[in-house]
């Protein structure tokens, strides 16, 4: 009688709970008494419905399984609340695909992360077997406590058009511009655990799992960071924060040689959206030379693409004015495998990412994509002196300029006979031609 009445109990609310998604628009993906819609890829995982809860549990010696919607869906709000063991890693995958013409047909796409570890990245996005990090939650500091261990946590996906966003308990936590997949299906991954036997057993519960299709009002906030993926554009949250591009795609209008004052007629080309510094290496009389902006700026976040080619050396600096146009504060770009300044210098501190001659990048934390890949470059100038360098998500230098660790530091650099060296108030932003190929698009800045 007991059970009947649990039975019962569950049927009547699940019938309550559809009429009042079908009167919102929300369209339920779990029944609450099978898998009927669902199909799983991949692994061997263990999926089954409890108690009105499709329960994973993770399997030695199988890779990561994913439970998929059979329907693939484009734009959407997806919700789910579910429940993590400790140090269990799972995610959400959505916009996904398995295709057999792609690594056998392995499970790739968009993944908003279920991260119960000390990192504590829930909800920031992945993208699985394909790109990597996307959205690390180092660009979102404060979200890393959404996500409430031994309580049931309420996830919510929004993809329209190329923006995609995700919360965590009511918190905002990742915010995407990115055009590469519009349409794939949503699945439910138990992430693999190798032949490790006392992982074996490990569970993830998912319940109340439902999508809104149709009606989709997007509700932009702009309080947190914005990682646009797409070439050279503003999304309308980037243009509320402030940014302007300073390269469009075309137009090098904002940009001159540091030393004529003009545009360079050789060593610099656009094309098919991307700005590259052509190499010279073979024949010094056709460098273009160093450009700058037009536009001086006080503090700043400048955000920007760049592909390096094999070999190559290049940089962006900033902190202009003191001693001259070409020197100041260098964000590095440099093939580390292969340009032979990555070992000089003192502890690594002319390798990619570093505040060139002073300050070496976070090894640990770097996210380095390889030559002729684009990476996400960052330059932030706090009204307070502190100043970052991030690269593809991650903070990889942070110093403050003008205290006496910063003095410390250029009277040991080859910088120490410049006076003033990197504190000018206000100057350009540089985009170094050291002889190299190098790319650039998406080029925007905003002032702090």
């Amino acid at each position: 009688m007991k059970n009947f009445i649990s039975i019962l109990f569950l049927t009547i609310s699940t019938i309550l709970v559809t009429n009042a998604n079908a009167q919102d628009g929300w369209e339920n993906l779990f029944n609450g008494e099978n898998l009927d819609g669902w199909i799983q890829r991949n692994g061997e995982a263990e999926y089954e419905v409890v108690d009105g809860e499709i329960v994973g549990t993770t399997v030695a010696g199988t890779p990561n399984s994913f439970l998929c919607t059979e329907k693939n869906y484009s734009d959407f709000v997806f919700e789910v609340e579910l429940l993590v063991e400790p140090n269990m890693n799972s995610g959400i995958q959505f916009r996904s695909l398995s295709l057999p013409d792609y690594n056998n047909g392995r499970v790739h796409g968009y993944q908003c992360e279920v991260d119960p570890s000390e990192r504590a990245w829930s909800a920031g996005i992945y993208d699985e077997a394909r790109r990597g990090w996307l959205y690390p939650l180092d660009l979102n500091p404060d979200a890393r406590k959404a996500l409430k261990m031994g309580h049931w946590n309420k996830y919510r996906i929004e993809c329209i058009g190329n923006s995609i966003r995700t919360w965590l308990n009511d918190i905002p936590v990742a915010h995407v511009i990115d055009d590469m997949t519009s349409e794939g299906f949503i699945a439910l991954q138990v992430h693999g655990i190798g032949n490790n036997k006392e992982k074996e057993g490990e569970q993830i519960k998912w319940r109340n799992i439902r999508i809104k299709t149709e009606n989709l009002v997007p509700d932009f906030y702009s309080d947190i960071h914005v990682e646009n993926l797409v070439a050279n554009n503003l999304n309308i949250v980037e243009k509320k924060q402030g940014f302007h591009l300073l390269f469009d795609g075309q137009s090098t209008d904002c940009w001159k040689n540091a030393n004529t004052g003009e545009f360079p007629e050789q060593g610099w080309q656009v094309k098919n959206g991307v700005l590259t510094i052509l190499s010279s290496r073979q024949d010094s009389s056709k460098k273009g030379g160093d450009i700058i902006t037009k536009e001086e700026f006080g503090p700043f976040e400048f955000k920007f693409d760049f592909m390096y080619t094999d070999g190559a050396n290049s940089g962006v600096k900033y902190g202009l004015g003191n001693n001259g146009p070409s020197i100041g504060l260098e964000y590095q770009i440099l093939d580390d495998e292969k340009h032979p300044d990555a070992k000089k210098g003192v502890v690594g501190n002319r390798t990619m990412s570093s505040l060139y001659d002073l300050i070496p990048s976070s090894k640990e934390r770097r996210f380095t994509k390889g030559p002729n890949e684009w990476n996400r470059g960052r330059v932030v100038v706090y009204p307070c002196g502190k100043v970052q360098h991030w690269l593809n998500g991650r903070k990889v230098v942070e110093y403050t300029r003008g205290d006496n660790i910063y003095k410390a530091l250029v009277a040991r650099s080859k910088y120490a006979g410049f006076e003033g060296f990197g504190m000018a108030e206000k100057g350009p932003i540089l985009l170094q031609d050291h002889h190299d190929t190098v790319h650039f698009r998406s080029l925007k800045i905003r002032n702090l």
